[in-house]
């Protein structure tokens, strides 16, 4: 499922309907839309475009320290930008999250959990990592529908971007 050649540049994930690569500065403008729609933007925070320059420069970093960071997701068939996957670590948790955002018009097609899939069995088999979390709003049942279908649970409650979220985790299966 996951092909990597030649560094960041080179590294995809594919699955039957997506591909998923490292996001880089030239995704600015998808990024500042995804963010922007209101349906998204409830539970994630918006971008300006400087935000999200800033933000794009933060995940490659990631990507060059870590060795993970976060994805567009593109649909196989067009090639079209439909969201944003990956593990992200947060500092402040000392934790990697899985996460997952994609446009409205992508919802309910099953395509956020066979890209969260893609990326958490790649995180499994890449890194050295007992666990992953994905916080969560309360109020987003799709999102944790999702992380159900992946074998999540509620681990804690924190505070987000100044929103509740609820922290689930899932273990790695080759540490049972």
């Amino acid at each position: 499922m996951c092909r990597r050649s030649g560094g960041q540049a080179g590294w995809v994930i594919g699955t039957d309907r997506l591909l998923l690569r490292p996001l880089r500065g030239g995704d600015v403008d998808a990024l500042v839309a995804l963010h922007g729609d209101e349906r998204v933007n409830r539970f994630v925070p918006a971008y300006s475009h400087e935000q999200a320059s800033a933000r794009l420069a933060l995940v490659e970093q990631q990507w060059a320290e870590r060795g993970h960071g976060l994805c567009a997701v593109e649909l196989r068939s067009s090639g079209e930008f439909i969201g944003r996957v990956g593990l992200n670590y947060w500092e402040i948790f000392d934790e990697v999250e899985l996460g997952w955002i994609l446009k409205p018009e992508a919802w309910g097609l099953g395509l956020a959990t066979e890209a969260a899939r893609a990326c958490l069995e790649w995180g499994f088999a890449a890194l050295d990592a007992e666990y992953f979390t994905s916080m969560i709003h309360p109020r987003n049942t799709a999102s944790v529908r999702v992380a159900e279908r992946l074998g999540f649970t509620p681990l804690r409650e924190e505070m987000l971007f100044g929103k509740p979220v609820t922290v689930y985790s899932v273990d790695n299966p080759a540490s049972a």
